[in-house]
């Protein structure tokens, strides 16, 4: 179940598009970032929208019943309230239908009927109402709490907060993009696209809560080989979820038990949530957890993930509390990844996670944790030695996220090294890459030699070697990539006599130039001046 990457950034610049003129519609008044979360919420509402309408249509075919006239009934309503809220796990009433919303913001049928942002806000409220009691009230509590449709900054009153809404919804409601469609990530896409837009605040730092396309796929790719399904998987930084729904495209089944995620920004968390929701993932289907995974731990002591990928916040700061010595995530060192870099700190939490028999991880993290000395170089021994699950270290090019222009490495670990426990590959791709304009990508090309690479496990000149231990404890436990891959260009031989012999005729060559310039200027009765 390939991505193809091609397709989707072709999709990512229509879209780009398409929200560029939605900003240029809302600026002034409130600060441009914060019109990030009116978009979103209404795509997102748009696709529950239209997912009712899809389901509704279904069921009620062998009826020869629209929606409207079921809900309409006084013997289907309750019947289609149930089956909404059992399969989709809420209710969105026919009047209250994305494209009814739409409607009346495009050709209102008398004045009566022209929106307003109260219907908006009421239709909302009546959504999120709807789950109250039932077994998807988690999924979707708090959802939409970023959208404050009350918020003054759109307007003093109701009728300039309904002008600014209205805008939003009519051109989201021109977007011509199948919202159902499981290969790209509209949200998630969108949110990047936005934060490059708007550029300020917290969006200068947006970049920590999505993880590119390239990448992304790249991770997904390595940490799912070979398994045709995959029963739990999870993302402990999983910001909007973008890479956690990758995972499910690269098994062969395409099947995942449940997923699980951990995000400690409040609006990116609500994003994961809808991103599971806008992906076909069933509420019942997956648990994102609000928190700070290095010092609570939601998933609990007992939960094993079969995959697992990261791209943590690079070399962030933390409180490396000595408490913490005593959270099984930590205690198999015995030693705390340092104040100033956190990186290992996630990489520990996920090696407690992972599933004994057959657990894998891909996580992102800057080139410091390969060679960096101290707590670091302990944990890199108990992982390559006491516990030996590190398998391969690739290098990435420089430049290929937001806000950040450091090249990174993906770590690869397994549980079982399948006959591999002697060595561990190395892979050098940090010159493959697309430049682009603020930057780069990574290819599909890119990408596969990458893949093809760590399942041939072989030598390749200038790109991979497979290091035994012995090297690797010859090197200090020194991960640093190009101690074990030679890129250096070969420099041609010189040849010193011919070069001598080349000096040599030049200098005679400027004693004759030299020699005549002398003559003709004692011909003129000019003194030579060198």
């Amino acid at each position: 179940m390939a991505i193809n990457t091609d397709k989707v950034q072709s999709q990512a610049a229509e879209l780009s598009s398409q929200l560029w003129s939605i900003a240029n519609d809302l600026r002034g008044g409130m600060d441009a970032n914060e019109f990030r979360n009116y978009i979103l919420g209404t795509i997102f509402y748009r696709y529950l929208s239209e997912r009712t309408e899809t389901y509704m249509q279904d069921i009620l075919k062998d009826d020869n019943l629209s929606y409207e006239d079921a809900f309409a009934s006084k013997d289907f309503k309750p019947i289609v309230e149930k089956w909404s809220l059992e399969h989709l796990g809420y209710i969105i009433k026919p009047e209250n239908l994305f494209r009814e919303l739409y409607r009346k913001v495009i050709k209102p049928v008398g004045d009566g009927d022209k929106f307003s942002v109260e219907d908006y806000e009421r239709a909302v409220n009546e959504l999120t109402g709807s789950t109250l009691g039932h077994k998807s009230e988690a999924a979707f509590a708090g959802l939409f709490d970023d959208m404050r449709l009350q918020d003054t900054r759109l307007g003093d009153t109701v009728s300039e907060r309904t002008d600014k809404i209205g805008k939003v919804i009519a051109k989201i409601g021109e977007i011509d993009m199948d919202l159902q469609d499981q290969e790209f990530d509209v949200l998630g896409t969108a949110y990047m696209i936005l934060i490059g837009l708007f550029q300020s605040g917290a969006g200068k730092k947006g970049g920590e809560f999505f993880t590119p396309v390239g990448p992304s796929t790249l991770c997904a790719t390595l940490a799912s080989l070979g398994l045709d399904e995959a029963k739990t998987v999870g993302d402990c930084t999983c910001g909007s979820g973008s890479m956690l729904l990758d995972i499910r495209k690269h098994l062969t089944t395409g099947r995942v038990g449940h997923f699980y995620g951990q995000e400690n920004n409040p609006t990116t968390y609500n994003l994961a949530r809808m991103n599971m929701l806008m992906h076909g993932i069933d509420y019942q289907n997956f648990d994102i957890y609000k928190g700070d995974t290095l010092k609570n731990d939601m998933y609990g002591e007992d939960l094993k993930l079969v995959v697992q990928v990261a791209n943590p916040p690079y070399s962030l700061k933390w409180d490396a509390d000595p408490s913490l010595l005593d959270d099984p995530r930590y205690s198999g060192v015995d030693k705390l990844a340092p104040k100033s870099h956190a990186d290992f700190a996630f990489l520990q939490h996920m090696v407690y996670h992972m599933d004994e028999n057959d657990g894998r991880i891909a996580i992102l993290l800057p080139h410091g944790v390969l060679f960096r000395g101290g707590a670091e170089e302990d944990i890199r021994k108990y992982l390559i030695c006491t516990i030996n699950r590190l398998d391969a270290v690739i290098g990435l090019p420089a430049n290929l996220f937001h806000g950040t222009s450091i090249p990174v490495c993906i770590l690869v670990l397994k549980s079982k090294r399948n006959g591999n426990s002697g060595n561990i590959l190395f892979i050098d791709a940090s010159k493959d890459f697309i430049k682009g304009k603020n930057q780069n990508e990574l290819s599909d090309e890119h990408i596969n030699k990458i893949i093809e690479t760590y399942k041939n496990r072989t030598d390749v000149d200038k790109y991979a070697h497979v290091a035994s231990m012995e090297e690797i404890e010859a090197n200090g436990y020194n991960l640093n990539i190009p101690r074990y891959v030679d890129t250096a260009e070969v420099e041609e031989e010189l040849d010193i006599s011919e070069i001598t012999g080349n000096i040599k005729s030049i200098d005679s060559e400027i004693k004759q130039a030299s020699d005549e310039l002398k003559k003709q200027f004692k011909e003129l009765g000019l003194e030579f001046p060198f």
